[in-house]
């Protein structure tokens, strides 16, 4: 399914202009990356989405239909969302969690348990963990869960609200290791938010850097974002001048090896 927003706004009773005027197309199975700093809209903008939040004007629309003219609970069942930090139910274990959505909309519980269990593994969790609430697991194993909880009803389209900023960088690079391949079978269409340029460009197909007020700056692929920055504001926003984004290689027994602009190893060059 194909997200389009179309000249959306949001302005809130008290005169605040969260998002301004934003326009643009997320074609069906691909992910696109809404980074920017706080007060850039991005959040806003993903819950126009499954109208946790409606627009002030403008439209958003899945597959040309216009989001305000369906049922608020049935399209956010239809979706699926990962918010910060999880948002798991505490009191409830860790497989009927993942099982939520699916019972909610009228699977027999056994069978939801049964595909839960097979979610689990599926994002690279023990089974057995199924039984444990979710206090009793690390955040890397929350953040799992809740990607598996979003995944429960087979969703066509995942929202995901920066799924992996209260983690440590290793289990960040494996969260989003993990996404990478379970979007490589799946095939979903994501509307992802980030302030993580780095994170934004390893997992968006499609990069929107938005200004304060949901304004872009610049939209893109990652390839072109990097090597032709709009302007300044883009350009110190994904460290073009950084000496970790300045390559390149030298030779060193024998082998080209990456180095920075500070002369520190980075890769190998394969041949």
């Amino acid at each position: 399914m194909g997200i389009e927003f179309r000249g959306v706004s949001k302005t809130y009773p008290d005169g605040t202009v969260a998002v301004a005027d934003f326009s643009c197309q997320v074609p069906s199975h691909r992910t696109l990356a809404l980074v920017g700093t706080s007060g850039s809209g991005k959040t806003t903008l993903m819950r126009m989405v499954n109208r946790m939040i409606d627009p002030t004007t403008g439209e958003v629309l899945i597959d040309g239909k216009d989001v305000r003219g369906l049922d608020k609970v049935a399209l956010r069942r239809s979706i699926g969302y990962v918010p910060q930090a999880g948002g798991l139910l505490p009191h409830r274990r860790v497989l009927d969690n993942v099982a939520t959505v699916p019972v909610l909309t009228g699977t027999p519980k056994a069978e939801a348990r049964t595909q839960a269990v097979a979610l689990l593994e599926k994002v690279g969790l023990d089974p057995a963990l199924g039984k444990r609430f979710p206090g009793q697991l690390s955040g890397g194993q929350q953040q799992r869960v809740a990607v598996a909880r979003a995944l429960a009803a087979d969703p066509n389209i995942l929202l995901m609200d920066e799924p992996f900023g209260a983690v440590d960088p290793i289990v960040r690079r494996d969260l989003q290791d993990q996404l990478l391949a379970l979007q490589a079978e799946l095939g979903k269409t994501i509307v992802l938010v980030t302030h993580d340029i780095d994170e934004a460009f390893k997992l968006g197909d499609q990069v929107v850097v938005l200004r304060t007020g949901g304004v872009i700056a610049q939209e893109g692929t990652p390839q072109q974002i990097m090597a032709a920055p709009a302007d300044d504001f883009v350009r110190d926003f994904v460290g073009a001048g950084r000496a970790e984004r300045s390559l390149r290689t030298v030779d060193l027994d024998g082998r080209r090896v990456v180095v920075d602009g500070d002369d520190r190893p980075v890769g190998v060059l394969e041949k």
